[in-house]
């Protein structure tokens, strides 16, 4: 199901025009799809039906209260990297037995607000995290279930900013070190030890890593056995891709039945933190066009949106496709050139597409396609820029589900010197 669809040569997000969106909330903006965000979480999670499974929504990808409280209301579980992300959580519903907790760097009060909220699992990425974890929990009068995140040192095969399973990442303890760190943990008093953890990246879109991995972390369940520790959960992380441009990562169905059929017949709960996969088709950036710029090199797009926006394109060379509001009719002249579109902020590295054939006129209106994952969640406010509003879209009514910022709030809490 494609929800972002072309109705009389207007691009629409189910029922409502991406014009009408514009006019109503302005330019830069966020445009999400209720139906696309409900369809790609039922779609996930019907392949393990009839399995001990959990689908914890990767936070970090889009934390939307809107998005996380339709994730919560259809029995999804959390995956989170902080504090912050707890209280989001939590603040939209979500159940805090569902939640997992990762991240190589948890503080001491983190770990004391999810000990408190009564999470699901830790997933514990360090000795050194196991042993303030402990005493943490200890001070608490808690005892904190945990997975350890092992590094299997598989090659997702993705961009390396984002590839999180080799040794030379900062994820995880590294496999060989798996086991003692295990028997470190069955010692102490105030740590359960409930699972293993392994996530190798993002934006994958072959499923031989994901089943390499998966080989990995079996061998050391059943080493972990023979120690006399039972594993009850094994968490095999996100990371499956979504279609930017001409990529095709493996369909959800055929994801789960290889996972499903490695894991034979041993009775562990499976648990998943998908986040770009649910979330990534499911946005739009909508933007408008301030200026064109000839020039004897390129044809610039000046449009209201920038890096600060949607930072994916300049911190990866990330491709998104870039399509035009409003069709032009046969008989419209307006000539298709090579356009690089780009945003207002002071740096040239704020691009959001090189060399896009499109038919422009100023005042057009864009859509930057499959923004749904890393795109506000990564906004910034560089140049005092206020950051874009964003609108969720159910059948033929909009919802503001972020008001764009007032560029006064931007300094508000800020002080001059007496």
């Amino acid at each position: 199901m494609n929800s972002f669809t072309l109705n009389n040569n207007i691009l629409h997000a189910e029922n409502v025009g991406l014009n009408q969106i514009a006019l109503e909330f302005g330019t830069p903006c966020y445009v999400y799809s209720k139906a696309a965000l409900t369809l790609a979480f039922e779609r996930f999670s019907a392949g393990f039906i009839g399995s001990d499974h959990l689908v914890c929504f990767a936070v970090k990808s889009n934390p939307s209260l809107a998005i996380l409280n339709l994730f919560a209301k259809l029995g999804a579980g959390f995956d989170i990297v902080s504090g912050g992300e707890l209280a989001r959580v939590l603040a939209a519903g979500g159940d805090p037995k569902k939640i997992v907790f990762s991240g190589v760097g948890k503080t001491a009060v983190e770990m004391q607000a999810a000990l408190d909220a009564g999470i699901f699992c830790f997933n514990v990425e360090s000795a050194s995290e196991l042993t303030r974890l402990n005493k943490v929990a200890a001070e608490m009068g808690k005892v904190a279930p945990v997975s350890l995140r092992v590094n299997p040192n598989v090659d997702a095969k993705t961009h390396p900013y984002i590839s999180t399973g080799l040794k030379n990442n900062k994820f995880g303890v590294a496999y060989e070190d798996a086991l003692s760190i295990y028997l470190q943990a069955a010692a102490m008093s105030n740590i359960a030890i409930h699972g293993v953890d392994c996530h190798i990246g993002s934006q994958i879109t072959e499923l031989s890593p994901f089943l390499d991995a998966l080989d990995r972390v079996l061998l050391l369940v059943d080493a972990l056995q023979q120690h006399g520790i039972e594993i009850q959960h094994i968490d095999a992380g996100g990371g499956i891709g979504i279609c930017y441009s001409n990529e095709t990562p493996p369909e959800f169905k055929v994801y789960a039945e290889a996972m499903r059929a490695k894991l034979g017949e041993r009775k562990v709960r499976l648990v998943f933190e998908p986040g770009r996969a649910l979330v990534g088709n499911a946005g739009v950036l909508l933007t408008k066009v301030e200026y064109l710029k000839h020039t004897e090199a390129k044809n610039f797009a000046i449009v209201d949106a920038a890096m600060n926006d949607l930072m994916r394109p300049a911190l990866y060379d990330a491709y998104h496709d870039i399509k035009a509001v409003q069709t032009r009719l046969k008989d419209d002249v307006t000539p298709t050139l090579t356009y690089e579109i780009v945003g207002p902020v002071c740096e040239s590295g704020d691009f959001l597409g090189h060399d896009r054939n499109l038919a422009l006129a100023e005042g057009d209106l864009l859509a930057i396609m499959s923004a749904g994952a890393y795109g506000m969640s990564m906004a910034s406010n560089y140049n005092t820029r206020p950051r874009a509003a964003e609108v969720m879209v159910d059948d033929g009514v909009c919802h503001l589900i972020r008001p764009r910022e007032v560029i006064a709030d931007l300094f508000a809490l800020e002080k001059v010197l007496p």
